[in-house]
Order: structure tokens, then C-alpha cells, then sequence
């Protein structure tokens, strides 16, 4: 492995969602992660939230699986974790023994609504975290509901990148002490941060719990989408007074007796006769027309065209790993190469492999795979 966290042992116990995201992100990097996935279970994620991982397979409702389990932490740097608060520590495998047998081990888990408080154990997804950490009711059209914003904010941005930060700030302080530690990661608290610029926003009387009227919500004209003449639509975010002025030139309505850009009486006009325009011709059109100018327009791809855009195709921002496009690593190093991810493994792929390297001779392993406590792909 080559990256900034080659030498880094991660102990990935399979969940979905922003777990995987997280071990995801420290695999291509350079970390070797070891997912352990339970008998039976499904097959590998066929896309990129599965690449890159060795797997192996062990029963953890099991103590003799327990204690496999506990093995290979003495040899990893980091486990990581995404069930509901107590579900570990019922196996056996919590914080506490995993620690024991390993101090200097950063123990990541993730959870929607954190390790405690009244509704910590009570399921949920993205779209209640956001809603409760006030993200969502910003997130529409002025007297119309809430839209989802996929499920990017909590489960990812706010759930399994934050819980990939503070792993690695962990490990930078058990450099420093020799000190392993819980690292806890509630969506919901990581969904209110990546708002924290709103908040300011708000604080400062520049932001409205009315949706949909304020500069980054769709509100302003200038900061939107635009049907085009094929159906297709443009994002337009010209927000600044000189690239509003570029976007005006390219429209040709500089010469236009419009409103002032911050004038919010006038908006709804101004809206219009931007609607008009962007009208007459096609998305590909537009983007071809504005092409080289500072007026901050943008055709809306699909995920089917965004991986063929010139710019995309330039930066290699996408890869095909195993027949299936999807975007490379990120962010880059100078240091290092930019790494080639690998596909996805099988359930219990590497069993064999990793557990020798902890220690086990084959009888071992076969007769933890005779009594069903291992599988083997």
C-alpha cells in the first residue's frame, strides 16, 4: 500500500452507509483495512464504497469469534464500528477490551445520534438527522416542503468523513502519548457542523428560516438553476458583483433596464428574465457560450455524463475499478502517487491470509472453520 497512511492496520467491522465511506477513504489513502464481514452475510458492495479492503469472516456472536476478533486488534492501529450504541460492547468487542489488549488502538464508531443522550439508541437516517439538526428545513422553495439533499450531508460529509478526520487526528495523538481513545461520531452533530457557515449566517441576520429567499438557498436569482431550451438545466452562481456583471454581458441584458442584484423586492423580476433567457437556447449551448468567462454558469450533469466532461476526463477525477465508474481518491498528495483502487473482495476472501498473519497455523484455521467461527471465500 502507498499513501500517506501506509503502515496504518484498520479493523473495519462491515455496516453500511458512512462506515464503509470511512474505511473507504482510509484505504485509499493507503491504510490496510480489514473488513470483517459476518457469515451469511451479503455479498461485496460492487462500487466504490467496498474497494480497496481485505476481508475476512468471522462469527462475533460466537466467543471463540470474540476472541479472533480481539487477536487482530493487537495488531491494528484503528477499529471502526457503525452500529447502534451498546451493540459491541453486548459482543464482547467494545471499547473496553479492545483497549485492553491494545492501549495505543483508536476505536472510531459511528453512530446517527451519538453515543448517549434521549434518542441514541433509536434508529434513523440522513434525512432525520438533518431534519434535526435544522439542515433540512433550509433546503427548498419558498412555501413549498423540504427537499433531501440525497443523503450527502449526514451520512457522509457530516458521518463518514468526520469520523475519517478524527481517526487520523487520533492517531496523530497517540503518536504524541502512546494513548489510544474512543473517537465518537454522531451524524447528527457532524450534519449541524457542515452548517456552521448558515448559523453564522443567521447570527448575523444575513440568513431567513423562511426557505427558499435567502443568497444560497435558491432565493436569490443569481444563485440558481435555469430550465433550458431542451429541458436540460444550467446552475448559475454568480454571486459576486463582477462575475454578476460577466453573467449579465453573457445573457446580454447588461444593457437591460434590471433590477438592482440585491434588490429582494425585485427579485422575482429579475428571476423572470433570467428564466426568458436561458430558455432560448440548450444546457450544451449555454455551457459552449459561457465557456471561459467568469460568469459562474455550469451545465447540471447526470451521473451518467458528469464522468465524460472535459474537465473531469482531465483531472482523471472518475476511475473504473471492476467494470464500475466511480470517482478516484481524494484529495491528492504530492508525496505520494495518486492510488489505483482495488475491487471490492469477496466475504472472507483473505481470512486465511490475514489470520496467518496474526498468528494462526492452518490447523487452527481449520478447525475454526470446521466449528463455523471463520469462513473462508
Amino acid at each position: 500500500m502507498t499513501g500517506p497512511l501506509a503502515g496504518i492496520r484498520v479493523i473495519e467491522l462491515a455496516s453500511i452507509g458512512p462506515g464503509p465511506f470511512c474505511g473507504m477513504v482510509l484505504a485509499d489513502h493507503g491504510a490496510d483495512v480489514i473488513r470483517v464481514d459476518r457469515p451469511g452475510g451479503s455479498g461485496p458492495l460492487a462500487g466504490p464504497m467496498g474497494r480497496g479492503r481485505r476481508s475476512v469472516v468471522i462469527d462475533l456472536k460466537r466467543e471463540e469469534g470474540q476472541e479472533v476478533l480481539l487477536r487482530l486488534v493487537t495488531g491494528a492501529n484503528v477499529m471502526i464500528e457503525g452500529f447502534r450504541p451498546g451493540v459491541t460492547e453486548r459482543l464482547g468487542v467494545g471499547p473496553a477490551p479492545c483497549l485492553a489488549v491494545n492501549p495505543r488502538l483508536v476505536y472510531g464508531r459511528m453512530t446517527g445520534w451519538g453515543q448517549e443522550g434521549p434518542l441514541a439508541v433509536r434508529a434513523g437516517h440522513d434525512i432525520d438527522y438533518i431534519a434535526l439538526a435544522g439542515v433540512l428545513h433550509g433546503i427548498g422553495r419558498e412555501g413549498e416542503r423540504p427537499v433531501p439533499p440525497l443523503n450527502l450531508v449526514a451520512d457522509y460529509g457530516g458521518g463518514g468523513m468526520l469520523l475519517a478526520f478524527g481517526v487520523v487526528a487520533a492517531l496523530l495523538e497517540v503518536g504524541r502519548t502512546g494513548r489510544g481513545q474512543v473517537v465518537d461520531a454522531a451524524m447528527v452533530e457532524g450534519a449541524a457542523l457542515l452548517a456552521g457557515s448558515l448559523y453564522e449566517l443567521r447570527a448575523g441576520g444575513a440568513w431567513s428560516d423562511r426557505r427558499g429567499t435567502n443568497l444560497l438557498d435558491g432565493g436569490a436569482p443569481f444563485y440558481d438553476t435555469y430550465l433550458t431550451a431542451d429541458g436540460e438545466a444550467v446552475a448559475v452562481g454568480a454571486l459576486e458583483p463582477q462575475f454578476y456583471a460577466a453573467l449579465l454581458d453573457g445573457l446580454g441584458l447588461s444593457g437591460e433596464s434590471l433590477p438592482d442584484q440585491l434588490d429582494r423586492e425585485r427579485w422575482p423580476e429579475l428571476r423572470r428574465r433570467l428564466a426568458e433567457t436561458f430558455r432560448t437556447r440548450t444546457r450544451d449551448e449555454w455551457a459552449e457560450h459561457f465557456a471561459g468567462t467568469d460568469a459562474c454558469v455550469a451545465p447540471v450533469l447526470s451521473m451518467g455524463e458528469a464522468p465524460s466532461h472535459h474537465h473531469l476526463r482531465a483531472r482523471e477525477v472518475f476511475t473504473e475499478v471492476a467494470g464500475v465508474t466511480q470517482a478516484g481518491p481524494a484529495p491528492r498528495f504530492s508525496g505520494h502517487p495518486r492510488s489505483v483502487p482495488t475491487p471490492p473482495p469477496r466475504p472472507g476472501q483473505h481470512t486465511d491470509e490475514v489470520m496467518a498473519e496474526a498468528g494462526y497455523d492452518p490447523d487452527q484455521l481449520d478447525h475454526l472453520s470446521g466449528i463455523g467461527v471463520i469462513g473462508r471465500a
